[in-house]
């Protein structure tokens, strides 16, 4: 389940927001390793919330300490919505060249059927989203399913249900330029069960 609500933050607003959140937010970027080969993640990122985050075999330290208008924004999308969030992935796409790859976010530590809260400011960018292929498909994505969503400025895109468990999302890399857009992505996090961090 998807529920786009575009104008979330109208347009004033969210341009003093975006310049705020460009110059205040601790912006880093993160390296992977892939089989043995490591690359910097094509986009910055940033972590709140009491506790780590760990995908792709990166783990982000915890970080209590909420940007007031990051917290505002918190409460007014737990207002909307009803539910409740304690965490919060920040992404910097610089320009046309950043992106993400296909994923789902199903790590352990965001539960069963996680809701996550996208709130988009800046460029427009394309969301895109691709159904997971049957068992009987053997991981093959040929003819799946597949949504293109444009995230404006001031756009809250909210995944519910079992979009994370039938779904995967990226942001893809562009061919014409795009200036700078920053995305939110509000989540619930819960402490593993055997309280180790993977």
């Amino acid at each position: 389940r998807i529920h786009l609500i575009p104008g979330f933050i109208d347009s004033e607003q969210a341009d003093w927001m975006f310049e705020q959140l460009l110059q205040d937010i601790p912006w880093g970027q993160r390296t992977h390793i892939r089989q043995e080969v490591s690359f910097e993640e094509p986009r910055l990122t940033s972590w709140y919330g009491e506790l780590p985050y760990t995908y792709s075999r990166i783990t982000m330290q915890p970080n209590p300490n909420w940007h007031p208008l990051l917290t505002m924004l918190k409460e007014r999308i737990e207002e909307l919505s009803g539910y409740t969030f304690n965490s919060l992935l920040c992404n910097l796409y610089r320009n046309e060249k950043d992106s993400v790859d296909w994923h789902s976010d199903d790590e352990l530590s965001l539960g069963r059927n996680p809701i996550i809260a996208s709130l988009s400011f800046g460029a427009t960018r394309t969301f895109e989203m691709r159904k997971k292929p049957s068992p009987e498909e053997n991981g093959d994505y040929t003819y799946v399913e597949r949504l293109r969503i444009p995230l404006d400025h001031g756009t809250l895109l909210m995944m519910e249900g079992a979009t994370q468990e039938d779904w995967q999302h990226r942001v893809p890399k562009e061919y014409h330029s795009r200036d700078e857009r920053i995305n939110l992505t509000f989540r619930m996090i819960y402490p593993e069960p055997d309280g180790v961090w993977k």
